[in-house]
This record gives structure tokens, sequence and C-alpha cells, in this order.
């Protein structure tokens, strides 16, 4: 049974940084795309940042620059660091992992396994 379970999340001024972490387990796919995801109250589900079990990443626009996707495959561990953060990246950031190979996508219907979420919270 996959499980992917987020950690990292709290609250931070703006201009902070945080780091989440994404623990997963029972995931044996040798070929994968997992992403990073989050939602505000009242808004969409939006795709943050995705990497591929070859490495290959993808960012939406409004975090290039500011958040960094890595994997560590030794800990089965997905990261997002994310610096100069905003009050408008407060949301519940999810992780998220497919179970077949699309490539770096943030199309949140691709993405078959998820967690429960973290939250972050940024003040002005």
């Amino acid at each position: 049974q996959v499980r992917l379970v987020e950690s990292g999340g709290g609250p931070v001024q703006s201009g902070g940084s945080l780091r989440l972490s994404c623990a997963a387990s029972g995931y044996t796919y040798s070929r994968y795309s997992m992403g990073w995801f989050r939602q505000a109250p009242g808004k969409e589900r939006e795709g943050v940042a995705s990497i591929t079990s070859d490495g290959i990443t993808r960012y939406a626009d409004s975090v290039k620059g500011r958040f960094t996707i890595s994997q560590d495959n030794a800990k089965n561990t997905l990261y997002l660091q994310m610096n100069s953060l905003k009050p408008e990246d407060t949301a519940t950031y999810h992780c998220a992992a497919s179970g077949l190979y699309y490539g770096a996508v943030l199309v949140g219907r691709l993405y078959k396994y998820w967690g429960q979420g973290t939250q972050v919270t940024v003040s002005s």
C-alpha cells in the first residue's frame, strides 16, 4: 500500500523559507512522476512543481526561481524548498505520485497517490 506523508509546513513571514518533505512508503515504481500541489481556501488545486524518476523538473510560473523540488531516492523522500515566500503562497501543500511515467507534469488527475497535506501560512 502506497503512503505519502508530508511534513515541514507552518507559519512563516513574507520573504522567509520553508522546506517541505514527503516520505513515501510502499511505492515501488522505478519510473514515475512525483509532484507538489497546493490548494488555498476557495481556490482550485494548483500544480506547483514536479519531478520524474530521471530528474526532469517542471515548475509553475508563479514559483519559478523561488521553489526547488528534489528527491532523495535512498530515503524515499521528496522535498520542496520554498524561498522568498509570499502571502499568496499560503495553502495546503500536498505531495502526489503517479503510477505511471508521464514526464514532469502538473496535471493533478494524472497522479494516483496523494498525501494528506501540510499547511503553509505566509504572513505579510
